[in-house]
């Protein structure tokens, strides 16, 4: 069997799944609109240029076989990328959704409403009023399906992180004191792109010396001096798949109190991937984390969630979070990130990607730069 083949049986088991939950939802159809959701459902590529500006959606029904709809700009794209019956809308998306729906005796429409414009969800709501369906909002519909990765979405992450280590390890051994934060980002991001990703995952995080407590900096012409901490979080696009990784390290000789903050995040990152397995809870590992880092009396200095799932997107469910109740199970994705941040001296983050097994957890990062100072 091709590989084209193969690929086309996993979408369209994805899809069965997706229409058996419609059906015990009592839902009609599903109007499919966010990009990884489309892509995880097709294997269509084409991004949103904007919030106000579509690629396509899929029409999802209950019964039946599902259609890509787009327009004339992606019309060769989707015949390539997809098994799926392509639509193009010529009049505009609401004509031929009218269409569909009548074609299908549609009764109950779903829409993912937490990727919808308010303003195209009014229409959509007109359009069902005019012709006696009720609209349903929905989130999570796909989401939940992607919550668990299969062993072929597995392996395409790892080759995510693998090729996003080899980034940061050329960037690293060339990182030298008078470089600005800007100049490394945009070394690293360039690089990305020469190695093959698709391309950043999210805009790359550079933060030098007192920067670094801001946990989401944006890289300045902040110069690095000598014995400065850099923090860099990165992360690429690999086939459709992400990755995210951070590293805090010392240009230069670390002081007691680096050295002393740094050892704590790597001990609570340790004692959280320690932490996960099947059936742990998500509020639970984060504890084991935060645990660590409040008992050395830095709990006002680690405000956010421990971590988050990854795969199409780079920040998706599940929330490693103290608030999410959320059990795990295998095949989930997440990254495990404790950091301190202190305002006028700096912060300290470590980052890895771990797979939820049967028997506990896979670290899928292979590289040890300063984690074990």
């Amino acid at each position: 069997m091709s590989g084209r083949a193969a690929a086309d049986l996993d979408y369209r088991e994805r899809i069965e799944r997706l229409q058996a939950w419609l059906k015990r939802r009592k839902i009609d159809a599903l109007l499919v609109s966010r990009p990884e959701n489309r892509r995880y459902l097709s294997g269509y590529q084409a991004p949103d240029h904007g919030i106000n500006e579509t690629s396509g959606l899929i029409f999802v029904p209950a019964r039946g076989e599902a259609r890509l709809l787009t327009d004339f700009r992606y019309q060769l794209q989707a015949q390539r990328q997809t098994s799926l019956e392509v639509l193009l809308y010529r009049r505009g998306i609401l004509p031929l959704l009218k269409e569909l729906l009548g074609n299908f005796k549609i009764r109950r429409f779903a829409f993912e409403s937490h990727y919808t414009l308010h303003s195209f969800s009014l229409k959509l709501g007109d359009l069902a009023e005019k012709n006696g369906i009720r609209l349903v909002p929905l989130t999570d519909a796909v989401e939940r399906l992607r919550l668990i990765k299969s062993e072929a979405e597995i392996d395409l992450i790892r080759r995510s992180v693998a090729l996003n280590e080899e980034v940061f390890r050329s960037v690293y051994a060339n990182l030298a004191p008078g470089m600005t934060e800007r100049q490394i980002a945009a070394a690293i991001e360039t690089q990305m792109h020469e190695a093959g990703a698709d391309g950043p995952s999210f805009s790359t995080i550079v933060a030098a010396g007192v920067n670094g407590a801001l946990p989401h900096a944006v890289p300045t012409d902040t110069v690095v001096g000598t014995d400065t901490a850099v923090t860099i979080d990165m992360g690429l696009v690999l086939d459709g798949y992400c990755s995210d990784m951070t590293r805090t390290f010392m240009v230069g000789k670390a002081d007691d109190t680096y050295l002393r903050i740094h050892r704590l995040v790597r001990k609570a990152q340790l004692a959280g991937m320690a932490s996960v397995k099947p059936g742990a809870v998500l509020k639970d590992v984060d504890r084991a984390a935060r645990k660590i880092i409040a008992g050395e009396g830095h709990s006002k200095h680690f405000g956010h969630s421990l971590g988050h799932g990854v795969g199409l997107a780079v920040h998706e469910a599940p929330s490693v979070s103290f608030r999410s109740r959320r059990k795990l199970k295998a095949g989930m994705v997440i990254t495990i990130e404790p950091g301190i941040y202190i305002p006028g001296w700096g912060g300290v983050r470590l980052e890895n990607m771990v797979v939820v097994r049967e028997d506990g957890y896979e670290n899928l990062n292979r590289d040890t730069t300063d984690l074990d100072l």
